[in-house]
């Protein structure tokens, strides 16, 4: 299928042909008729992305700081490489559409094959041939409403959610401060809602459609002496702000002609440097207006469909959306004349050029169109790249594709000659296609199954989603795979019960865990020099891991597994290495939440059957600037400390030692958490038919461990077997 993209780094706008996505539980797969750029959201993502590095920085201080914070703590290598992936990275412009479902995926009661609908959400309602669309983010649409008139649909929610938090009333005088695609709108909807209304905006024909539309629109030169006698001198009840300029101007001009404690919404992107006299002496409400409504932002609503209930949340973003149809139904929201120029998608980046002022031509409604009939749904892109390979090189599959395959592991396999990279897939495609044409694949596919069950794939990486990993680990052994599985193996008992049942019927099939740290040079140093001191070791790992919002997919138990399941599994497997086997018990406790964390301040204590005790200190309420991972380990009148895979000192006998990474990128040594020498030791086991790089019981009893520390945190500090 065709798509839009837009490279950051670049700055080139492109069309590139892109596997037709498959859709997951709770997402339907919609052929697209029509999307609607918008001139001012996706306007200055392109500008941005054409910007220089130098101007990229400029623009984005609180960026250039991240990077900064992060050489410091990783090394400027390691770092630059992170940043110039995340450039690198396509990103899909478009968030409104409409089309016809042509696939469903489960969970999706209400909708049907041959339904037609709005699509909304960035990610999801993209400039693409077809889509894929949670539950909560289509409406259904009725056979008056055409497709091109449907792709206004988000939009009109952002109008409408604006709208509404100004809590109008029947009969109030509202004022509309800029008459574009978002203020056309908006004006449209407060009169329907039996409003008074007057549009203001700089530029005469835009008042004069305003005007076409049957409502009253005046110039800013005539905003304030038209305010007084519109609203017989009493003020505006409520302000819309709907421009796009980086003016104060609209915000000034709001507080001059609202009433006495009037209601200011801003819903355009505009200056927010609020005159305090003005505002203060009429005693205004200013609200800044957060997109469709309700549920934006909230994973939990957008992607995993879980709607709020009608008696707490009247007006959800769905609800919205569905409302906007119903105006555009009712005939009592027009847009047939704002569309002002018309694009098939194999020229959408024309488009751009208009909106960007590459092409000095007036616009407002761009819209983007799409090939009409049957087409066959290519779910495979094939590239002409070929890699030249022995002939016994391990043929691999990847599933996933997302930005930690690309900075880290996609790299590293790449540069190890035993893979012959086949085939890649990701659900939504997109990610797939350009990691296969990046790192030379043969075929990018958004179908898992087919990278599967491809006879021609004898190893598959899994790089996904963590809810995921289970289910594909044992899809894969049952296909006769050898298996890679990113952290952690699984994130509940059962998915780990079910993997454990099918590694009993696997024989010639081996399975690794990503396991990366017990891999690193440093640590293998480390585990070199305690593994023949014969009695307990003492082990103290702490973690500096950093703030992740609650809202994040890593902190949902159902996708992510939470925080010790998903990550800290990396730190209890790096103690269970060095004390060569896994814990019996694990006793862990974590600070009170308070609202900002989700069991991500813990402390877990491991104990390992010859008596050896690990602390895991994980940490999420830290600074970032310190380096995340300290190891210090004391046994036999020795104390060795490994500081963040950078360097290993030892102290003996009053000696001290210390080891550190060949490349001098930042201060100590180069990091090397390992990740080369995990692929390569996979790759060794598959070639040489050896046992699986880390023990069964290690995978086993690491997940086991971190179900237990969780156990354990829940019943405050009670000791948990491990076992």
């Amino acid at each position: 299928m065709k798509q839009l993209l837009q490279n950051i780094r670049d700055g080139k706008t492109i069309i590139e042909d892109v596997p037709v996505p498959t859709p997951r539980e709770g997402q339907a797969l919609v052929k697209i008729s029509a999307s609607l750029v918008s001139a001012g959201t996706e306007r200055m993502v392109v500008e941005f992305a054409e910007k220089s590095l130098v101007g990229k920085a400029r623009s984005r201080p609180d960026l250039v700081k991240q990077v900064i914070e992060k050489a410091k703590r990783e090394g400027l290598l390691n770092t630059a490489q992170a940043a110039f992936n995340r450039l690198d990275q396509p990103m899909a412009l478009g968030y409104s559409s409409a089309g016809t479902i042509v696939a469903l995926g489960k969970n999706m009661a209400g909708f049907k094959v041959g339904q037609r609908v709005a699509c909304a959400g960035g990610g999801y309602a993209v400039h693409a041939e077809y889509n894929i669309v949670p539950r909560n983010l289509l409406t259904p649409l009725p056979k008056n409403v055409d497709f091109e008139s449907a792709a206004f649909t988000t939009l009109g929610a952002i109008a409408l959610h604006g709208f509404r938090l100004a809590e109008p009333q029947l009969g109030e005088n509202v004022a509309v401060i800029g008459l574009g695609l978002l203020g056309l709108l908006t004006i449209q909807i407060a009169s329907a809602a039996g409003c008074n209304v007057l549009g203001i905006d700089l530029d005469p024909r835009r008042v004069a459609l305003a005007s076409s539309l049957g409502l009253e629109a005046v110039t800013r030169s005539q905003a304030e002496s038209t305010a007084g006698a519109f609203t017989n001198h009493l003020g505006f009840d409520v302000v819309l702000i709907c421009a796009d300029t980086p003016s104060n101007d609209p915000v000034e001009l709001g507080g001059v002609i609202a009433r006495d404690r009037a209601r200011v919404v801003a819903t355009g992107a505009v200056g927010l440097n609020i005159p305090r006299k003005v505002y203060y002496e009429k005693e205004i409400a200013f609200i800044n207006s957060r997109s469709y409504g309700p549920g934006r932002y909230d994973s939990t609503y957008e992607e995993n469909g879980v709607d709020y209930p009608l008696g707490y949340i009247r007006w959800t973003e769905g609800r919205n959306f569905q409302a906007v149809v119903d105006l555009l139904a009712s005939r009592k929201l027009k847009v047939e004349s704002l569309v002002t120029h018309r694009f098939s998608i194999e020229h959408g980046v024309k488009a751009y050029e208009v909106i960007t002022g590459k092409k000095k031509e007036v616009f407002l409604g761009v819209l983007l169109t799409y090939p009409e009939g049957k087409k066959k749904e290519e779910r495979r892109i094939e590239f002409d790249l070929r890699r030249s390979t022995f002939d016994g090189a391990i043929k691999l599959g990847v599933l996933g594709a997302g930005l930690y395959a690309n900075a880290t592991l996609l790299p590293i396999i790449k540069s190890n000659k035993d893979f012959e990279l086949v085939g890649i897939a990701s659900s939504g495609g997109l990610h797939a296609q350009h990691s296969g044409k990046k790192f030379g694949f043969q075929y990018a596919t958004s179908s898992e199954d087919e990278i599967i069950n491809d006879k021609n794939i004898n190893a598959i990486a899994i790089l996904t989603r963590h809810d995921s990993h289970a289910d594909l680990v044992v899809k894969a052994l049952k296909a006769g795979k050898h298996v890679f599985v990113e952290k952690p193996l699984a994130i509940n008992s059962d998915q780990l019960s079910v993997i454990r049942k099918q590694l009993l019927k696997t024989e010639s099939c081996l399975l690794m865990t990503g396991f990366n740290r017990r891999f690193s040079p440093l640590a293998n140093s480390l585990n070199s020099l305690i593994s023949n001191l014969n009695e307990p070791k003492y082990i103290h790992y702490r973690i500096n891991a950093g703030h992740l919002p609650l809202n994040h997919w890593t902190q949902d138990p159902l996708l992510g597994g939470g925080r010790i399941i998903g990550e800290a599994c990396h730190f209890v497997d790096l103690i269970t290495f060095l004390v060569g086997e896994p814990a019996i018990s694990v006793s862990a406790r974590a600070l009170p939440d308070g609202g900002k964390y989700r069991e991500d301040n813990v402390s877990m204590t491991f104990t390992f059957p010859d008596g050896s005790i690990g602390v895991v200190d994980y940490f999420a309420n830290g600074d970032k600037s310190l380096p995340k991972e300290r190891v210090e380990v004391f046994c036999g009148g020795m104390v060795a400390v490994l500081d963040d895979y950078v360097s290993l000192t030892t102290v003996k006998d009053g000696k001290k030692k210390v080891e550190s990474g060949v490349l001098r990128f930042s201060k100590g040594g180069a990091q090397d958490k390992g990740w080369k020498n995990e692929m390569a030791a996979f790759a060794k086991s598959i070639r040489e038919g050896g046992p699986a790089p880390i023990a069964y019981e290690h995978l086993i009893g690491v997940t086991k461990s971190t179900f237990a520390a969780v156990e354990s945190v829940r019943k405050n500090g009670e000791a948990q077997s491990c076992i």
